[in-house]
């Protein structure tokens, strides 16, 4: 299986095979903004865009492939120091914890590499968070609007956004597409093509990884280095809108991990409603979309 997953037909199928048979709307964009850097790479400070949650106490398990912990959550965008090293957890619904554990935040938060590139003017002093919502409109005209201004006040020349769920992918798209038509470059690293090509973003850095995985292999610097490189190569080279540019890292040489995400073929009635109960037991009732993928 040499071809990327398909996460919008993917998501689609579990959750019409789970009971919710209204497909979600993707985000969905013929153009796409485009801004050079104003200035050099080595002159410029870059910012970091998540939608990994920071790790707060009282919040349930947060450990590395910890089931998914709507507690852990967060609701509002936020900026945080990059010193003293933060901690982050990924506590998405639609993450493979079977094929990997987001053990390493460097493999979802390039952080640690941005701080060992001697390619950029600085890091700025802040990272961001954005909350995973389905709600294409909020994260478009509330959440995109407060990362742009926290930017700003950072000083920041250009931002370089790394998602982890599917809708994570679609939301770090809208604000990519804000900041760009803003003034501040930006470079999308990511592993769900298909929702990030159909959003329409500036320059999108695409590694054919498991989800959770946009900035390297865990525990692997010679990857993650590198894959913060072709970041900022297209940073550098991308000269108009919509520039995608993958890897060429392989995350291993079974390629079992892109049959068994979200595959429900061969289920049983039985095996598909367990799914469905657990789903609707880990996520408060106000909280499930139909079809969301989320």
């Amino acid at each position: 299986m040499n071809a990327p997953i398909s996460y919008i037909a993917r998501t689609r199928d579990y959750y019409a095979a789970l009971g919710y048979p209204a497909p979600y709307r993707w985000a969905a964009h013929a153009e796409a903004p485009f801004q050079p850097l104003r200035k050099p790479l080595r002159e410029s400070r870059v910012a970091l865009v998540t939608t990994a949650s920071l790790k707060l106490p009282g919040r349930g398990d947060q450990a590395p492939g910890a089931r998914y912990n709507g507690r852990a959550k967060f609701a509002a965008v936020y900026a945080a120091p990059i010193a003293p090293e933060p901690a982050l957890g990924i506590n998405h619904v639609a993450i493979d914890f079977k094929h990997t554990t987001a053990e390493d935040q460097g493999s979802f938060l390039p952080l640690a590499a941005l701080k060992r590139s001697n390619r950029i003017g600085g890091v700025a002093e802040h990272f961001h968070g954005v909350p995973t919502n389905r709600s294409q409109r909020v994260t478009r005209d509330e959440y995109a609007p407060v990362v742009l201004a926290q930017c700003r006040a950072d000083g920041v020349d250009a931002a370089i956004l790394v998602p982890n769920c599917p809708v994570c992918h679609q939301s770090l798209s809208l604000v990519a597409r804000h900041l760009e038509a803003n003034g501040i470059p930006t470079v999308v690293m990511g592993a769900a093509r298909d929702i990030v090509e159909l959003a329409g973003v500036p320059r999108f850095l695409f590694s054919d990884f498991p989800l959770g995985n946009a900035a390297g292999r865990p525990n692997d610097i010679a990857s993650q280095d590198l894959t913060l490189s072709l970041a900022l190569d297209l940073l550098e080279q991308a000269t108009a809108a919509r520039t995608t540019l993958q890897s060429p890292l392989r995350w291993s040489d079974d390629s079992g991990w892109k049959r068994d995400y979200g595959n429900v073929e061969g289920l049983s009635a039985e095996a598909l409603a367990a799914l469905r109960a657990d789903f609707e037991a880990q996520k408060p009732a106000k909280d499930v979309q139909l079809s969301s993928g989320g």
